[in-house]
């Protein structure tokens, strides 16, 4: 991301975890950012479980009585 595409924000965080980040020399908005990140994925892949779920179970349903649809050809 570029810094056009930043926008200050203001944190409210644990007073001792933000000492010893500081005494760290951690980057707080760079360390913050990369947690939103992965808090945004796991929350969409949540999200993507949820709305998909029925079909996961057809398909998993399908699989335990038909078998996989292409395993005749699997040499292995």
């Amino acid at each position: 991301m570029n810094a056009q595409s930043r926008r200050p924000t203001n944190l409210s965080l644990d007073s001792a975890l933000l000492s010893e980040a500081k005494a760290l020399k951690v980057n707080l908005s760079r360390a913050a950012e990369e947690g939103v990140r992965i808090a945004v994925a796991e929350a969409k892949a949540e999200q993507w479980k949820a709305e998909n779920a029925e079909a996961l179970k057809s398909s998993n349903a399908y699989v335990e009585q038909h078998g996989l649809p292409l395993d005749s050809f699997r040499h292995f």
